[in-house]
């Protein structure tokens, strides 16, 4: 209550009957009160300020003046604090702090988009164009030998390989076509054998074998394949797929190749393609078909591959190819001979 205002009587007398008043009228107002009815409760008759009287006595206190009072409140003023960069407990921080806040979800794209196509990337285990394990087995039937020799040759006579023992020799003697320099047997390439055996009188015999050719085969080196096989093999019986697709058909040795690469290799693991062939043009352009096939096959496309070519007067007819581990990915390369 900061002021009142009468007109007419002493200012003193006037204070004391607006406090009796208010002092009187509180107990109305009061949690008791609000409980009640919202129906009005009318006055008590002795509490009553009558108007056009000179005066109004309320037991032991008497009002005179006029019947109008003016109360003024002091209201606190209101202010709100709308920013939001002061609000409690919010700090303010970088683009990346928000991106942070939630993980991106990278598969779940990957997987919706390519859940209804199909993989070029397929493993095919029903395949078997490379042979593992012993690329020829030798079963020799010789009685009383003291002593043996094996030697395997190529097309000129030249000695390839060589297994010699004492003693009766082993019912089967199996050859992984490693040769005497270090290198492998080469697919579509003629060998043959010479059996030598000696008895304790040092008679000697010699056989003879038929010529024979080792086929498409596949080697572990550190966990990665390596993939050998004769250009013959790239030949498709047919030539093409029916009129209707006119897309060639691709050539069952280089799609079991592919699955072996995906299997045993990484994206970031790169394969050599090496060629052989009798002439530059035909090592390098059998080299580039393999590429082309297999590109469309692996993940990576051409920078999985690098490719080399060589040139060998008694290479197979057709050719020969071998897939080997090379370096990291970093695209394609081509090395010829000096």
């Amino acid at each position: 209550m900061s002021s009142m205002n009468f007109s007419r009587r002493a200012w003193r007398t006037a204070f004391h009957a607006a406090v009796g008043l208010v002092a009187v009228l509180i107990p109305a107002v009061g949690p008791r009160a609000a409980r009640a009815s919202s129906a009005p409760v009318p006055p008590s008759a002795d509490l009553i300020l009558r108007a056009g009287e000179e005066g109004t006595a309320f037991k032991s206190l008497t009002v005179e003046g006029e019947d109008r009072i003016h109360v003024d409140y002091a209201r606190p003023e209101l202010t709100l604090a709308l920013a939001p960069e002061s609000a409690p407990g919010l700090d303010l921080g970088t683009i990346e702090d928000v991106l942070d806040r939630t993980i991106p979800d990278l598969d779940a794209p990957l997987l919706t988009v390519s859940a209804g196509l199909r993989s070029p990337y397929l493993g095919r285990p029903w395949l078997a164009e490379f042979a593992t394990g012993p690329l020829a087995v030798f079963r020799p039937a010789v009685q009383g030998a003291e002593r043996w020799r094996l030697e395997i040759v190529d097309g000129r006579g030249a000695p390839v390989a060589a297994v010699e023992g004492a003693k009766r020799p082993p019912e089967a003697i199996p050859w992984d076509g490693r040769t005497l320099d270090g290198g492998t047997a080469v697919p579509g390439r003629t060998y043959s054998y010479v059996f030598t055996a000696h008895d304790r009188a040092g008679n000697k015999r010699t056989f003879v074998g038929n010529g024979f050719e080792v086929p498409a085969y596949r080697r572990e080196v550190e966990g990665r394949p390596v993939l050998v096989f004769p250009g013959s093999a790239l030949v498709v019986p047919g030539g093409r797929a029916p009129a209707s697709s006119g897309v060639a058909l691709t050539p069952p040795v280089l799609l079991e190749a592919a699955s072996w690469i995906n299997q045993r290799t990484t994206v970031g693991q790169v394969s050599r393609v090496t060629a052989t062939a009798r002439s530059s043009e035909g090592a390098s352009h059998l080299a580039a078909r393999t590429i082309a096939i297999l590109s469309g096959l692996v993940p990576g496309g051409e920078a999985r591959f690098e490719s080399a070519v060589q040139v060998e007067a008694d290479a197979p007819a057709n050719g020969v190819v071998a897939i080997t581990p090379a370096g990291r990915a970093g695209g394609a390369s081509t090395t010829r001979p000096k």
